[in-house]
Protein backbone atom coordinates (compact mmCIF):
# COMPACT_ATOMS: atom_id res chain seq x y z
CA UNK A 1 0.00 0.00 0.00
CA UNK A 2 0.67 3.82 -0.36
CA UNK A 3 0.97 5.43 2.40
CA UNK A 4 1.51 9.31 3.70
CA UNK A 5 1.97 10.19 7.96
CA UNK A 6 1.62 13.83 8.15
CA UNK A 7 3.95 14.86 11.54
CA UNK A 8 7.36 13.67 11.86
CA UNK A 9 7.37 13.91 15.85
CA UNK A 10 8.96 10.45 17.33
CA UNK A 11 5.94 8.68 16.99
CA UNK A 12 4.99 10.11 13.35
CA UNK A 13 8.36 9.51 12.46
CA UNK A 14 8.61 5.46 13.89
CA UNK A 15 5.31 4.74 12.32
CA UNK A 16 6.76 5.65 8.75
CA UNK A 17 10.18 4.26 9.30
CA UNK A 18 7.77 0.88 9.96
CA UNK A 19 5.90 0.77 7.11
CA UNK A 20 8.49 1.50 4.91
CA UNK A 21 10.79 -1.25 6.59
CA UNK A 22 7.87 -3.78 5.84
CA UNK A 23 7.72 -2.87 2.06
CA UNK A 24 5.01 -0.38 1.84
CA UNK A 25 5.68 2.96 -0.33
CA UNK A 26 6.04 5.57 2.26
CA UNK A 27 6.19 9.83 2.31
CA UNK A 28 6.29 11.51 5.12
CA UNK A 29 5.51 15.13 5.15
CA UNK A 30 6.82 17.38 8.32
CA UNK A 31 5.23 20.57 9.08
CA UNK A 32 7.95 22.62 8.81
CA UNK A 33 9.91 22.76 4.70
CA UNK A 34 13.13 23.10 7.02
CA UNK A 35 12.38 20.16 8.81
CA UNK A 36 12.01 18.08 6.01
CA UNK A 37 14.98 19.12 3.90
CA UNK A 38 17.23 18.68 7.10
CA UNK A 39 15.75 14.85 7.09
CA UNK A 40 16.00 14.46 3.81
CA UNK A 41 19.62 15.34 4.16
CA UNK A 42 20.78 13.36 7.19
CA UNK A 43 18.13 10.32 6.61
CA UNK A 44 16.95 10.35 10.02
CA UNK A 45 15.47 12.82 12.11
CA UNK A 46 17.75 13.78 14.75
CA UNK A 47 15.62 16.47 16.30
CA UNK A 48 13.04 14.00 17.61
CA UNK A 49 14.32 10.44 16.83
CA UNK A 50 18.02 9.90 16.81
CA UNK A 51 19.78 7.14 15.98
CA UNK A 52 17.23 5.99 13.78
CA UNK A 53 18.35 5.27 10.31
CA UNK A 54 15.65 5.88 6.90
CA UNK A 55 15.95 3.20 4.51
CA UNK A 56 16.31 4.39 0.80
CA UNK A 57 13.18 3.92 0.36
CA UNK A 58 11.61 6.23 3.03
CA UNK A 59 10.42 9.40 0.98
CA UNK A 60 10.52 12.70 2.92
CA UNK A 61 8.15 15.42 1.09
CA UNK A 62 8.44 18.97 1.59
CA UNK A 63 5.27 19.63 0.14
CA UNK A 64 1.94 17.77 0.83
CA UNK A 65 -0.54 17.32 -2.85
CA UNK A 66 2.74 15.17 -4.59
CA UNK A 67 2.40 13.13 -1.21
CA UNK A 68 -1.49 12.38 -1.79
CA UNK A 69 -1.27 12.13 -5.28
CA UNK A 70 -0.80 7.76 -4.95
CA UNK A 71 -1.65 8.05 -1.48
CA UNK A 72 -4.59 4.83 -0.04
CA UNK A 73 -4.28 6.05 3.67
CA UNK A 74 -3.10 9.46 5.67
CA UNK A 75 -2.04 8.76 9.17
CA UNK A 76 -1.88 11.81 11.07
CA UNK A 77 0.49 12.66 13.51
CA UNK A 78 0.09 16.17 14.55
CA UNK A 79 -0.48 16.81 18.04
CA UNK A 80 -4.53 16.69 18.40
CA UNK A 81 -5.12 20.51 19.03
CA UNK A 82 -3.23 20.61 15.16
CA UNK A 83 -5.65 18.36 13.79
CA UNK A 84 -8.13 20.40 12.38
CA UNK A 85 -5.57 23.07 10.88
CA UNK A 86 -3.69 19.63 9.54
CA UNK A 87 -6.75 18.27 7.87
CA UNK A 88 -7.11 21.78 6.30
CA UNK A 89 -4.33 21.74 4.92
CA UNK A 90 -5.43 18.91 2.52
CA UNK A 91 -8.17 20.89 1.25
CA UNK A 92 -9.25 20.58 -2.37
CA UNK A 93 -6.31 18.02 -3.10
CA UNK A 94 -8.20 15.13 -0.70
CA UNK A 95 -11.58 15.30 -2.73
CA UNK A 96 -9.49 15.63 -6.12
CA UNK A 97 -11.36 12.47 -7.68
CA UNK A 98 -8.19 11.55 -9.26
CA UNK A 99 -6.95 10.32 -5.40
CA UNK A 100 -7.57 7.14 -4.77
CA UNK A 101 -7.62 7.76 -1.23
CA UNK A 102 -9.54 5.70 1.27
CA UNK A 103 -9.22 6.69 4.59
CA UNK A 104 -7.71 8.47 7.17
CA UNK A 105 -5.99 6.99 10.60
CA UNK A 106 -5.19 9.29 14.01
CA UNK A 107 -1.94 8.84 15.80
CA UNK A 108 -2.60 11.63 18.15
CA UNK A 109 -4.38 10.97 21.23
CA UNK A 110 -6.54 13.52 22.75
CA UNK A 111 -9.80 15.50 21.97
CA UNK A 112 -10.02 19.11 20.26
CA UNK A 113 -9.90 21.80 22.41
CA UNK A 114 -12.96 24.25 22.57
CA UNK A 115 -15.33 21.75 20.92
CA UNK A 116 -14.24 17.99 22.86
CA UNK A 117 -14.45 15.99 19.46
CA UNK A 118 -12.55 12.51 19.23
CA UNK A 119 -10.35 12.61 16.02
CA UNK A 120 -12.20 10.78 14.30
CA UNK A 121 -14.85 13.04 14.35
CA UNK A 122 -12.81 16.30 13.46
CA UNK A 123 -11.42 14.14 10.81
CA UNK A 124 -15.01 13.29 9.09
CA UNK A 125 -16.05 17.72 9.67
CA UNK A 126 -12.90 18.84 7.77
CA UNK A 127 -12.34 16.01 5.53
CA UNK A 128 -16.34 14.50 4.43
CA UNK A 129 -17.91 11.61 5.10
CA UNK A 130 -16.18 10.37 1.62
CA UNK A 131 -13.48 8.00 3.92
CA UNK A 132 -13.31 6.13 6.31
CA UNK A 133 -11.42 7.47 9.92
CA UNK A 134 -10.61 5.58 12.69
CA UNK A 135 -7.00 5.41 14.86
CA UNK A 136 -3.94 2.82 14.88
CA UNK A 137 -2.79 3.14 18.72
CA UNK A 138 -1.91 1.01 21.81
CA UNK A 139 1.26 0.40 23.68
CA UNK A 140 3.92 2.08 21.57
CA UNK A 141 7.44 3.40 22.18
CA UNK A 142 8.19 5.27 19.18
CA UNK A 143 12.03 4.25 19.64
CA UNK A 144 10.91 0.66 19.98
CA UNK A 145 8.60 0.64 17.23
CA UNK A 146 11.09 2.21 14.65
CA UNK A 147 14.03 -0.29 15.98
CA UNK A 148 11.76 -3.26 15.09
CA UNK A 149 10.90 -4.39 18.91
CA UNK A 150 7.81 -6.34 19.63
CA UNK A 151 4.76 -4.78 19.77
CA UNK A 152 0.65 -4.97 19.43
CA UNK A 153 -1.44 -2.62 18.63
CA UNK A 154 -5.38 -1.90 17.62
CA UNK A 155 -6.90 -0.18 14.85
CA UNK A 156 -10.19 0.67 15.01
CA UNK A 157 -12.03 2.09 12.16
CA UNK A 158 -15.34 2.45 10.75
CA UNK A 159 -16.07 0.95 7.34
CA UNK A 160 -16.76 -2.64 6.55
CA UNK A 161 -15.28 -5.58 8.12
CA UNK A 162 -13.17 -6.25 5.06
CA UNK A 163 -11.42 -3.39 4.82
CA UNK A 164 -10.74 -3.46 7.87
CA UNK A 165 -9.42 -6.89 7.69
CA UNK A 166 -7.01 -5.91 4.73
CA UNK A 167 -5.54 -2.75 6.53
CA UNK A 168 -4.94 -4.98 9.40
CA UNK A 169 -3.15 -7.32 7.24
CA UNK A 170 -1.35 -5.13 5.58
CA UNK A 171 -0.24 -2.83 9.13
CA UNK A 172 1.03 -6.40 10.74
CA UNK A 173 4.12 -7.74 10.51
CA UNK A 174 6.51 -10.77 12.56
CA UNK A 175 6.72 -7.91 15.09
CA UNK A 176 3.77 -5.82 15.35
CA UNK A 177 0.89 -7.76 15.36
CA UNK A 178 -2.52 -5.25 14.63
CA UNK A 179 -5.91 -6.40 16.38
CA UNK A 180 -9.28 -4.81 14.92
CA UNK A 181 -12.19 -3.08 16.10
CA UNK A 182 -14.97 -1.05 15.34
CA UNK A 183 -15.20 0.75 18.53
CA UNK A 184 -13.95 4.23 18.23
CA UNK A 185 -15.10 5.60 20.96
CA UNK A 186 -13.73 3.25 23.16
CA UNK A 187 -10.26 2.85 21.55
CA UNK A 188 -10.48 6.82 21.45
CA UNK A 189 -11.34 7.29 24.85
CA UNK A 190 -8.72 4.81 26.12
CA UNK A 191 -5.79 6.19 24.16
CA UNK A 192 -7.18 9.68 25.41
CA UNK A 193 -7.71 8.96 29.07
CA UNK A 194 -4.69 6.97 30.03
CA UNK A 195 -2.55 10.16 29.38
CA UNK A 196 -4.50 11.93 32.30
CA UNK A 197 -3.96 8.90 33.95
CA UNK A 198 -0.02 8.44 33.41
CA UNK A 199 0.22 12.10 34.81
CA UNK A 200 -1.57 11.08 37.77
CA UNK A 201 0.93 8.18 38.02
CA UNK A 202 3.49 10.24 37.55
CA UNK A 203 2.73 12.59 40.15
CA UNK A 204 2.67 9.10 43.02
CA UNK A 205 6.05 8.08 42.00
CA UNK A 206 7.37 11.49 41.86
CA UNK A 207 6.09 11.78 45.94
CA UNK A 208 7.45 8.34 46.49
CA UNK A 209 3.86 6.81 47.49
CA UNK A 210 5.28 2.91 46.21
CA UNK A 211 3.67 0.50 44.23
CA UNK A 212 0.94 -0.14 45.99
CA UNK A 213 -0.34 3.40 46.06
CA UNK A 214 0.20 2.97 41.93
CA UNK A 215 -1.15 -0.47 41.96
CA UNK A 216 -4.49 1.08 43.47
CA UNK A 217 -4.51 3.58 41.36
CA UNK A 218 -4.08 2.30 38.07
CA UNK A 219 -6.95 -0.37 39.09
CA UNK A 220 -9.04 2.74 39.60
CA UNK A 221 -8.11 4.28 36.97
CA UNK A 222 -9.68 1.55 34.32
CA UNK A 223 -12.38 2.29 36.22
CA UNK A 224 -13.11 5.32 35.94
CA UNK A 225 -12.40 4.63 31.90
CA UNK A 226 -14.95 1.80 31.76
CA UNK A 227 -17.27 3.93 33.62
CA UNK A 228 -16.96 7.02 31.21
CA UNK A 229 -17.13 4.49 28.23
CA UNK A 230 -20.10 2.89 29.43
CA UNK A 231 -21.82 6.24 29.57
CA UNK A 232 -20.53 7.06 26.01
CA UNK A 233 -21.27 4.08 24.18
CA UNK A 234 -18.23 2.07 24.23
CA UNK A 235 -17.67 -1.28 24.34
CA UNK A 236 -16.22 -2.25 28.02
CA UNK A 237 -13.84 -4.92 26.02
CA UNK A 238 -12.34 -2.06 24.31
CA UNK A 239 -11.01 -0.80 27.73
CA UNK A 240 -9.47 -4.46 28.59
CA UNK A 241 -7.65 -4.58 24.92
CA UNK A 242 -4.85 -2.39 23.72
CA UNK A 243 -6.29 0.52 23.18
CA UNK A 244 -7.32 0.65 27.11
CA UNK A 245 -5.76 -1.11 29.66
CA UNK A 246 -2.37 -2.09 27.54
CA UNK A 247 -1.94 1.88 26.46
CA UNK A 248 -2.33 2.43 30.36
CA UNK A 249 0.05 0.39 31.29
CA UNK A 250 2.29 1.41 28.60
CA UNK A 251 2.30 5.04 29.59
CA UNK A 252 1.70 5.03 33.41
CA UNK A 253 5.07 2.55 33.42
CA UNK A 254 7.28 3.61 30.44
CA UNK A 255 10.25 5.98 31.78
CA UNK A 256 9.98 7.43 28.31
CA UNK A 257 5.90 8.73 28.75
CA UNK A 258 5.97 12.29 28.40
CA UNK A 259 2.68 12.25 30.75
CA UNK A 260 4.47 10.51 33.10
CA UNK A 261 7.62 12.41 33.38
CA UNK A 262 5.15 15.62 33.57
CA UNK A 263 3.77 14.13 36.51
CA UNK A 264 6.65 13.36 38.10
CA UNK A 265 7.97 17.27 37.69
CA UNK A 266 4.50 18.36 38.97
CA UNK A 267 5.26 16.13 42.10
CA UNK A 268 8.92 18.26 42.49
CA UNK A 269 7.68 21.65 41.71
CA UNK A 270 3.70 22.33 40.78
CA UNK A 271 4.05 24.97 38.31
CA UNK A 272 2.56 23.12 34.90
CA UNK A 273 3.07 26.17 33.14
CA UNK A 274 6.54 26.25 33.32
CA UNK A 275 7.38 22.77 33.09
CA UNK A 276 5.27 22.68 29.63
CA UNK A 277 7.54 25.42 28.42
CA UNK A 278 10.64 23.84 28.66
CA UNK A 279 9.72 20.71 27.13
CA UNK A 280 9.98 20.44 23.23
CA UNK A 281 7.34 17.53 23.01
CA UNK A 282 3.47 17.96 23.61
CA UNK A 283 1.85 16.47 26.83
CA UNK A 284 -1.42 15.62 25.48
CA UNK A 285 -2.58 14.96 28.98
CA UNK A 286 -2.70 17.84 30.00
CA UNK A 287 -5.27 19.16 27.58
CA UNK A 288 -7.06 16.03 27.51
CA UNK A 289 -7.58 16.46 31.43
CA UNK A 290 -9.43 19.84 30.35
CA UNK A 291 -11.55 18.73 27.88
CA UNK A 292 -12.73 15.33 29.67
CA UNK A 293 -13.28 17.55 32.99
CA UNK A 294 -15.66 19.60 30.83
CA UNK A 295 -17.33 16.88 29.45
CA UNK A 296 -17.68 14.53 32.68
CA UNK A 297 -19.34 17.61 34.04
CA UNK A 298 -21.96 17.76 31.26
CA UNK A 299 -22.45 14.38 31.74
CA UNK A 300 -22.91 14.38 35.33
CA UNK A 301 -20.40 11.50 36.08
CA UNK A 302 -18.20 11.10 38.76
CA UNK A 303 -14.05 11.06 37.81
CA UNK A 304 -12.83 11.37 41.38
CA UNK A 305 -8.84 11.13 40.19
CA UNK A 306 -9.72 12.79 36.64
CA UNK A 307 -10.97 15.93 39.18
CA UNK A 308 -7.53 15.90 41.45
CA UNK A 309 -5.64 15.92 38.11
CA UNK A 310 -7.55 18.57 36.97
CA UNK A 311 -7.34 21.03 40.22
CA UNK A 312 -3.90 19.97 40.47
CA UNK A 313 -3.21 21.30 36.26
CA UNK A 314 -5.65 24.35 36.57
CA UNK A 315 -5.97 25.86 40.27
CA UNK A 316 -2.72 25.08 41.73
CA UNK A 317 -4.07 22.35 43.84
CA UNK A 318 -0.93 20.71 46.18
CA UNK A 319 -0.52 16.99 44.81
CA UNK A 320 -0.27 15.98 48.29
CA UNK A 321 -3.68 17.19 49.26
CA UNK A 322 -5.31 15.91 46.36
CA UNK A 323 -4.14 12.84 47.42
CA UNK A 324 -5.16 13.48 50.93
CA UNK A 325 -8.81 14.07 49.72
CA UNK A 326 -9.11 10.84 47.08
CA UNK A 327 -8.13 9.07 50.74
CA UNK A 328 -10.94 10.13 52.69
CA UNK A 329 -13.75 10.23 50.22
CA UNK A 330 -16.63 8.09 51.60
CA UNK A 331 -15.76 4.00 51.46
CA UNK A 332 -18.42 2.33 49.18
CA UNK A 333 -18.40 -1.04 47.89
CA UNK A 334 -16.07 -1.96 45.15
Amino acid sequence: MNFCVLGAGAWGTAMAVYLSKIGHTVTLVPRRVEQALAMASARENTEYLPGVAFDSDLQIGSALKPALMECDYIFFACPSHALAETCRQIGHSGRDSSLRLKGALALCKGLEPETNLFAHQVMARELGSDYHSGYVTGPSHAEDIAQGKPAAMVLAMDGSESERRTLQIELSSLYLRMYRSDDRIGVALGSCLKNVYAIATGISDGLGLGDNARAALLTRSMNEMIALGLKMGASSESFWGLGGFGDLVGTCMGKWSRNRNFGLALAKENNPSQILSSQKTVVEGYWATSCFHQKCAELEIEMPILNQVYSILYESKSPKFALSELMARDLRAE
